[in-house]
């Protein structure tokens, strides 16, 4: 049979640590032993995560192009796709009886003929793989939440202000600009009198000589977003939300506000509301008829409301017993069984897959620690032209402030993938755990922990009056009363619907 093997990384980085040469060695290996003829070689360096992936399209119609079945040979599931995004493509292929997967790692080889067992543990390698790349994100957000709640800049200064390292703390912090902070505060000042239109202040800032820190002249837009910046008198804008930083401001609030009442008049933010007791699903449920989130209402001080519009009168609004929506969430928790049989296989697959992420971490750390050392003696070498007069002082900040970001960048790296490691262990266990028993952990769980099983399992949750409509997430709908089936395939219906769960009478 003829064969296509497949070798990916993710970084031009991965590349030069030679793992595509160490994949195409073991593949190529494989092939001979299956007797499978290669005639093609895809070396991909892409993301199976973020944007587009045109190598693996280009594969995908070489592979179309063949007349006959191709033998897609592949290290492991995580170096073919870290989502579901392509599992269609390749299913479908797989259907035609065009295309069979041979992932070496996992001595698994998928055809039309696959078993519900082989095609699970496929299934479950996607998953881990994605919960992987989850995890680390969450721990990019978490370490973004934490500097946040510590009133640090996670992003480029403001201009007036700079990123440098403080190396007391051995951190990036942002002080002062000491050529441009007194020009931008003269812009405030000049603006707040009424007396300069935006045009006439842009005209002003360039006769004083202000330039941003790449040396271009400073535009009536870069102005316009400028006067509307509440950094300037000491809080961060961050997604939305505001945080006061641990800065020093550069005018007081009451010169902000009197730039805000030359632009717009007495304009005035609206505080955002929130709910003073502890409901379970606020927030989590949309009303299928207004597409706007349903608000939940207490009663005599325990009764639970969701308010929703009437799907038969949209302008009439609803007042569903949340134990009645309560109640179709825990049908569905109850339906996921995984059969214990089928149950040992995934553990075992789980084990092999956590393997698989070990080596990736550990190759990842050794290549970020290279990576830092480099660095390290790059930062020395800049010091040397500096003490030498080879490199002017302006040069040579501004060059080791993009280096010193970039170390930093390296070391939350490391700090998060040896977090992750730790973490994609936990992770699997909780998901077998919680698809075996997903109604006994849910019902003897608190609200907070409710409100979290919930956003971990369901997705697309809408209320059609008092009948809850949702999406499981992945692999949870792979669940769904499996173990009232005897042969089980996890096929996708070629036009799927969202699982709706009715009230019982």
């Amino acid at each position: 049979m003829k064969a296509v093997i497949l070798a990916r990384v993710s970084s031009k980085e991965q590349e030069d640590g030679h793992s595509l040469e160490a994949q195409l060695g073991n593949l190529e290996t494989y092939a001979r032993k299956k007797d499978l003829e290669v005639i093609q070689v895809f070396r991909v360096i892409e993301s199976s995560t973020k944007g587009l992936r045109p190598e693996f399209e280009r594969m995908i119609d070489f592979i179309r192009e063949q007349p006959k079945r191709v033998a897609l040979i592949v290290d492991c599931v995580d170096r073919l796709q870290r989502s579901f995004t392509h599992t269609p493509v390749l299913d479908a292929l797989m259907r035609d009886d065009r295309l069979e997967i041979h992932f070496v790692r996992e001595g698994n080889i998928l055809d039309k003929d696959a078993t519900s067992a082989q095609k699970l543990m496929w299934n479950m390698g996607v998953v881990m793989a994605q919960s992987y790349t989850d995890q680390l994100s969450d721990n990019v957000k978490r370490s973004v939440k934490h500097k946040i709640s510590k009133g640090e800049w996670i992003g480029r200064a403001p201009l007036g202000y700079l990123n440098t390292e403080d190396p007391e703390k051995n951190r990036n912090t942002v002080i002062l600009d000491p050529e441009r902070a007194f020009l931008v505060k003269r812009l405030f000042q000049e603006y707040s009198t009424g007396a300069s239109s935006l045009t006439e202040l842009q005209r002003k800032s360039k006769g004083w000589g202000l330039r941003t820190v790449k040396g271009n002249i400073v535009s009536t837009q870069t102005l316009h977003r400028l006067i509307q910046d509440p950094f300037y008198y000491g809080i961060m804008t961050v997604k939305g939300q505001q945080h006061p930083h641990c800065y020093p401001p550069l005018i007081d609030r009451e010169m902000f506000n009197a730039c805000q009442r030359v632009r717009l008049g007495n304009g005035r933010a609206q505080a955002v509301r929130e709910t003073k007791a502890p409901f379970i699903l606020r927030g989590l449920i949309k009303c299928a008829v207004s597409g706007r989130k349903v608000t939940c209402d207490l009663k005599k001080g325990r009764y639970v409301y969701l308010i929703c519009h009437d799907p038969e009168n949209q302008k009439k609004k609803l007042f569903i017993p949340e134990a009645r929506i309560m109640e179709q969430i825990g049908q569905a928790f109850k339906s996921l069984q995984i059969p214990s049989a089928v149950l040992a296989e995934i553990v075992d697959h789980l084990k092999q897959t956590h393997e698989s992420e070990k080596v990736f971490h550990h190759d990842s750390i050794k290549r970020l620690h290279g990576e830092s050392e480099e660095l390290d003696r790059r930062l020395d070498k800049l010091t040397d032209l500096l003490l030498d007069g080879s490199i002017t002082k302006d040069i040579h900040n501004k060059k080791h402030q993009d280096l010193t970001q970039r170390r930093y960048e390296i070391n939350k790296k490391i700090e998060q993938h040896h977090e992750g490691n730790s973490q994609f262990k936990i992770a699997l266990t909780m998901l077998v755990t919680l698809a075996s028993k997903a109604w006994e952990i849910f019902e003897s769980s608190t609200i907070d922990e409710k409100r979290q099983l919930i956003g971990y399992v369901f997705s697309n949750l809408e209320m059609e009056g008092a009948t809850l409509c949702y999406s499981l997430k992945k692999p949870f709908d792979l669940f769904v009363n499996l173990a009232s089936y005897q042969e089980w395939r996890p096929l996708r219906d070629s036009n799927p619907c969202r699982l709706r769960e009715r009230e019982v009478s």
